[in-house]
């Protein structure tokens, strides 16, 4: 609050500032231009910015006129609104229907009763008061009074833009010392991105809002709007105010063409110039000039021109996205200002996994859909698993072992995870090479889940990468609990599913024994999903008669490669602990 009553009454000192600063990145990159062509300095300073202001008085002049003629011309156009509003008044017209209701309820209305024997309330004696006439003296404060303000902001302006430009660099050296100077790596890299986005930023708002306002300045002039050039102006300059400024803009020359054309097709034509415009403007051209210049989300946009607007006015709604570009590259580069970028920026705010699994247990299974949708535009489907998917099941197990997982969540978590698998089975890769016909009949490969609680969803998604590349699969919960449609083959391989902090290292090498013993001659295949190689889960398997996985893409790999169509993958060295009783001897 301290911060928000300093910039409100400060803001005759905060808004010249921040308009010399913002300028100065405007013309940084001529006078940068002038240096290379070998001018000094101050005089490529003094050319940049005698340049800017001309241009700026330049157009305020043409503005000037086209008023002026604008204001001449009015008196002509009353004519055309007086017959369209007697067109309008004419009888079954909707204003004359509206006039009489009013009428009839007004002498329908009920007056207070007047006592006969009250005497008459005596008149009002008029009195008016009139004003000397004012000297010349009067008259000249009268009209530099309101000019005083804007001048002296200007001029303020301007010398600031002067002295920012002439001592950059030193201004510059001063950041760093007071921003950080033990850090001088991150402090640079903060000013580089501050400097480069709102560079950017100005630079092609300004190219672009300039050409929108030619082109409606043209169209204008084709429709027969009086004063195009004006009315293309001011939609160039309102293009900076967000969303609403090119409609604003159009407000004018639609209540121009009302008084000018005697019939209504000019304004419908303004009104579908602007409204066109204006869309491919912010729908197409801008997004593909811009991209991620800015980094600000829609709702950032919208929130900070009203609390711009609400501090500093008219002013503060035109800088409002350049201020809160500054605001975001603070956060994103400012460890303690991180909020900033998360609740301004346009990054996602949860990571894929994270909206995974909120969604899962939302029980949101359209918003599942849709996020696997998109992902597998970029990414296979055995990727997506490993990068999404599964690190959602590693939160959901962290969230059981500490005990914040209420069990109805947990079935919620299950059902929407069971959903999503079916919804994937349309998601089928297309695999370089058909497995042979042996491993493609169901029940070829065999995917089982560990003892760990979400084990078995696991499993469901690695039978599911691998149906998506032509295997058979056939999942189930233990050995002998196997689930299935219609008759299945004899399984070719047993792919075993374990999550960290799920299954014990123990429980994981019964498991693989006991396949081994109801499956004789199988081989097995376990995946420790992103175990690390020298933990307990993935350093006890090593030591069984397993093919051992740390990725969805891996286990895909390997049983590509044991089905006989690429290259054994090559395993891993055995670590060189096992003097330390950590593995136990195969069984």
């Amino acid at each position: 609050m301290l911060l928000v009553a300093v910039l409100y009454f400060g803001r005759d000192l905060f808004i010249p500032l921040v308009l010399a600063v913002l300028l100065g990145f405007v013309l940084a990159p001529l006078v940068g231009v002038l240096r290379q062509v070998h001018v000094p300095r101050p005089p490529a300073v003094l050319l940049a910015v005698g340049l800017a202001f001309a241009l700026i008085l330049g157009v305020g002049g043409m503005l000037g006129r086209q008023v002026s003629l604008l204001a001449e011309n009015l008196p002509a156009y009353q004519t055309t609104v007086q017959a369209k509003l007697a067109g309008l008044r004419q009888a079954g017209g909707w204003l004359d229907r509206l006039s009489g209701t009013l009428s009839e309820m007004r002498h329908a209305a009920p007056t207070a009763p007047v006592a006969p024997s009250a005497a008459p309330e005596p008149r009002p004696m008029l009195v008016e008061v009139r004003a000397p006439e004012p000297g010349a003296l009067q008259t000249l404060r009268d009209v530099a009074e309101p000019l005083l303000g804007p001048l002296a902001t200007v001029a303020m302006v301007l010398i600031l833009v002067v002295f920012i430009l002439l001592y950059r660099e030193d201004l510059r050296d001063r950041l760093i010392r007071l921003a950080g100077a033990r850090d001088l790596h991150r402090t640079m890299a903060t000013m580089d991105d501050a400097a480069y986005r709102l560079s950017r930023y100005f630079l092609a708002q300004t190219a672009m809002n300039a050409g929108f306002g030619v082109f409606i300045a043209v169209a204008l002039w084709v429709i027969g709007v009086p004063n195009p050039a004006l009315w293309g102006v001011v939609a160039g300059m309102a293009r900076f105010i967000p969303f609403i400024g090119a409609y604003l803009a159009g407000a004018f020359p639609a209540l121009l063409a009302v008084a000018v054309d005697p019939g209504w097709g000019m304004l419908l034509a303004v009104l579908g110039l602007f409204t066109v415009s204006e869309l491919l403007m912010g729908q197409v051209l801008e997004p593909w000039v811009f991209g991620q210049s800015t980094g600000l989300s829609p709702i950032a946009i919208v929130a900070a021109a009203t609390f711009w607007t609400w501090l500093w006015g008219p002013v503060g709604l035109l800088l409002s996205v350049p201020l809160t570009v500054c605001l975001v590259v603070l956060g994103r580069h400012v460890e303690k200002l991180a909020f900033l970028e998360v609740a301004l920026g346009d990054q996602p705010a949860l990571e894929p996994e994270e909206l995974f699994y909120q969604r899962a247990l939302a029980g949101d299974t359209d918003a599942l859909a849709e996020q696997a949708e998109k992902c597998l535009k970029e990414k296979p489907l055995a990727a997506y698993i490993d990068a999404v998917a599964m690190p959602a099941l590693r939160l959901a197990q962290l969230d059981l072992a500490r005990g914040s997982l209420a069990e109805d969540r947990l079935e919620r978590f299950r059902l929407s995870l069971g959903e999503l698998v079916e919804d994937l089975e349309e998601a089928a890769d297309e695999p370089e090479v058909a497995p042979p016909l042996g491993w493609q009949a169901p029940g070829a490969v065999l995917c089982l889940g560990g003892r760990g609680p979400l084990d078995g969803l696991a499993a469901a998604l690695l039978a599911r990468a691998l149906a998506a590349q032509g295997f058979g699969v056939q999942q189930g919960g233990l050995i002998g609990n196997a689930a299935g449609t219609g008759p299945m083959a004899p399984p070719r391989l047993a792919c075993f599913c374990f999550l960290e902090g799920g299954s014990s290292a123990a429980t994981a090498r019964t498991l693989l024994r006991r396949q081994r013993r109801r499956l004789p001659g199988v081989p097995s295949l376990a995946l420790a999903w992103q175990a690390a190689p020298e933990g307990g889960l993935a350093l006890a398997l090593q030591g069984e008669d397993a093919t051992l996985a740390l990725s969805v893409p891996e286990a895909v790999a390997q049983v590509v490669a044991l089905a006989g169509l690429a290259a054994p993958v090559v395993p891993r060295p055995e670590p060189p602990v096992a003097e330390a009783g950590l593995v136990p001897a195969p069984a």
